[in-house]
């Protein structure tokens, strides 16, 4: 295989020659960390293998996009030649090549930084490895058996980066100039702003939200910074081998049942997490709603569903006025459309950009002129 060729491509595509991260992307062989892969598929994930089909995997080793490894708890590399999945959600992924770059540049990763990402398929590490040298890089995951994949793959290419298995919330094996997860959290863990160095950044996501958070360290060993512009979307970590059993008996309750309240919404269907901006401002306002949709031609089913049982489903065609059922002790679709009545109204929303300071024990304060909002 001609990978290289592709690699450079890739690089060229992503960044500028000039740039530190266009020699790890043109250098790193992405199909050795991804030989197999899930592809979603009219709503089943079916796998992919690299070595029986050569040409459709450099296609997809060598592509910017995210190769999904693991679904539910079972990994490609582990998976029956031909299996198929009808259910589940992604745990594992090789990570879009440029949202990874995209992390480590919001790090401002210098050349003697000492730094400690997570691990997934190994691809990343790897990129950073080649970046530093791989005895500054420390790479975790939860799982063991990925851990041991990608400590393989990487050691396949020249690479012996510190390997070890954690829960990345809980504490870590050293200290680092640098902590850039993509994986996301929610609180930040109190643990990294331990093993963080003085002066030292952490990069990561905010679970069920686009927030991306860049704070440095302070003396007081909290950590100050900036919600960043742009959006991402990570895996929320996980202890076990898959994640919690989603919201089935509230979707199941209000699937088709008539609302406690039934109204006309004031803007049409929105499927919440296609909007980062607006999906990022009503989880902060209402943490861990569980958002679903249907698509039947021209009309567009949504449900908002709520661990303290509160449901919302909204009907509708293109840009009618859909119909609203709510029930439960909060009404959702009413949270939605008043975030949605203020980017209307003011044009934006306050959280990109927004002033972040995060205590030791992990709590996290957003502001952004007088609207502000807490992480706990």
């Amino acid at each position: 295989m001609d990978w290289e060729t592709h690699a450079q491509r890739l690089a060229a595509d992503t960044v500028r020659p000039e740039s530190r991260w266009y020699g790890p992307l043109a250098t790193v062989p992405r199909h050795v960390f991804v030989p197999r892969w899930w592809a979603k598929d009219r709503g089943r994930w079916v796998l992919r293998d690299g070595p029986g089909d050569p040409e459709a995997w450099v296609r997809a080793a060598y592509s910017d996009r995210t190769l999904v490894t693991r679904v539910g708890p079972l990994h490609a590399d582990d998976a029956e030649p031909g299996a198929e999945i009808t259910t589940g959600s992604p745990t594992s992924s090789s990570t879009l090549p440029g949202l990874v770059v995209s992390m480590y540049r919001h790090a401002v990763i210098g050349d003697e930084s000492d730094v400690l990402v997570t691990t997934g398929s190994g691809y990343g590490t790897a990129l950073v490895c080649r970046r530093l040298g791989d005895h500054r890089v420390t790479s975790v995951d939860v799982d063991a058996a990925l851990v041991g994949k990608a400590e393989d793959r990487l050691e396949s290419v020249g690479l012996t980066p510190q390997m070890a298995v954690c829960d990345i919330t809980g504490p870590l094996p050293g200290t680092y100039d640098r902590i850039v997860s993509t994986v996301s959290v929610r609180p930040i863990p109190a643990s990294w702003l331990a093993a963080l160095k003085p002066g030292g950044r952490l990069v990561t996501t905010i679970a069920r939200t686009g927030l991306i958070v860049t704070a440095d360290k302070g003396p007081d060993g909290g950590a100050v910074g900036r919600i960043a512009l742009d959006a991402a979307g990570f895996m929320a970590t996980r202890r076990g081998e898959d994640y919690p059993p989603g919201l089935d008996a509230v979707y199941e309750e209000g699937r088709t049942a008539e609302g406690d309240s039934v109204s006309t919404g004031r803007y049409p269907v929105l499927y919440v997490p296609d909007a980062w901006d607006v999906w990022s401002m009503l989880e902060l306002a209402v943490p861990g709603i569980e958002h679903r949709r249907a698509d039947d031609g021209d009309r567009r089913t949504v449900w908002l569903l709520h661990p303290d049982g509160s449901w919302a489903r909204a009907e509708g065609v293109w840009t009618d006025p859909p119909t609203v059922h709510q029930s439960g002790p909060r009404r959702l679709w009413d949270e939605l459309e008043r975030i949605r009545h203020r980017l209307n109204h003011e044009g934006g929303l306050p959280v990109h950009g927004a002033h972040v300071r995060i205590a030791p024990d992990g709590t996290t304060h957003l502001k952004r002129g007088a609207w502000s909002a807490t992480i706990d």
